[in-house]
């Protein structure tokens, strides 16, 4: 175990700069997962660690050590792959104790270690089938059996489950999370799926662009974005993102850009006139006696709750309640919106002014 620095990371492939001076630091034992759209430098950015690729400026510090210019077995990281990347000719034992052959370890030591992963990660019946015998799931645990023997100072994941089916990515992000914490290993996780995100990691990095928007615990985030790309992009359904104006005239009416008018218990504290942009996430709103007038356009039943679509003016606004509701599409409603659940976001600079 060890913590992780990243200090002012910098990537160009030629004219075209990909991270832009990245600083996350992570502490000794925590499970940080990146995430971001595709395309936002996260994958670059687990490669840089695991000196797949050379830094154009910046560092990387294991244990406090820089390693920025060491080849990859030289940082005593492991990493486990989108593809499982194992030997079809091999079965799970040789997979497993590849890279200790490769060191030239003693035969015990690589018999004893590879049955403690292969205890770990339930593996011990399948040590001599070969990959072909094996579900995905399985060859994905005998991937990380192959990280877990080299006992690494890191743990690299890169989007190790996407290539499972729905059920399958639920039960192995459990197992991810429970082996971490047998192993206390420093564990950086890439994906570009937030469910994951959310429920994974002890710290999140949100990434855009190269930048890093955002850093912080899951809730820490979902709770206080600190701006409308890590509002919006953070949570399932999404926050409703609405765009407009305070009334001068009447201090509770916000008057949305594409129509319509969100009515307020209280008046927002910013200036009458000024654009700014509401976040309100879809649990929190309620039907009310008086409040927004809204058309209910779609009703979703998903067993334990009822996702909603309403219209506001020319907007839509989704809503999940969960109490089965009776609503028809085309009806008249009224939607509460609670002020202290409420996100403030300017419109230029999209920045949060308040909740």
């Amino acid at each position: 175990m060890a913590p992780l620095k990243i200090d002012h990371a910098i990537k160009s492939y030629g004219a075209v700069r990909i991270l832009h001076g990245i600083d996350v630091e992570i502490d000794d034992g925590e499970f940080v997962v990146l995430v971001g759209p595709s395309g936002c430098g996260k994958s670059t950015l687990l490669r840089l660690i695991a000196g797949l690729e050379d830094m154009t400026e910046g560092d990387i510090l294991i244990d406090g050590r820089v390693v920025t210019r060491l080849h990859p077995k030289d940082r005593d990281i492991a990493m486990v792959f989108q593809s499982y990347a194992l030997y079809p000719h091999m079965s799970v034992a040789e997979n497993m104790g590849f890279s200790l052959r490769m060191r030239q370890a003693r035969k015990e030591e690589i018999d004893r270690k590879v049955r403690e992963a292969a205890a770990i990660l339930d593996l011990t019946p399948l040590l001599e089938r070969y990959p072909r015998q094996l579900s995905g799931g399985q060859r994905q645990r005998v991937a990380m059996g192959r990280a877990i023997v080299r006992d690494p100072k890191v743990f690299l994941f890169d989007e190790p489950l996407s290539n499972l089916d729905a059920k399958l990515r639920v039960q192995m992000r459990s197992e991810i999370r429970e082996l971490h914490k047998k192993l206390r290993t420093t564990t950086v996780y890439v994906t570009h799926d937030q469910i994951e995100a959310m429920t994974m990691a002890d710290k999140i990095v949100v990434m855009r662009d190269g930048h890093v928007e955002q850093i912080g615990t899951p809730l820490d985030l979902y709770d206080d974005p600190a701006n409308v790309f890590v509002a919006g992009f953070l949570g399932s359904p999404a926050m409703n993102l609405l765009e407009g104006r305070v009334s001068g005239h009447d201090p509770l009416a916000f008057q949305l850009m594409n129509g319509g008018t969100i009515r307020l218990p209280r008046a927002l504290p910013v200036e009458a006139g000024r654009t700014v942009i509401l976040g309100l996430r879809p649990e929190d709103i309620v039907l009310a006696t008086d409040g927004t007038k809204a058309r209910v356009q779609l009703v979703e039943p998903t067993g334990a709750d009822v996702q909603v679509n309403f219209a506001v003016g020319g907007n839509t606004v989704t809503a999940v309640f969960h109490e089965r509701l009776d609503l028809e599409e085309g009806s008249e409603v009224a939607l509460g919106v609670p002020m202290e659940k409420l996100h403030i976001f300017d419109a230029e600079t999209q920045q949060k002014l308040a909740s």
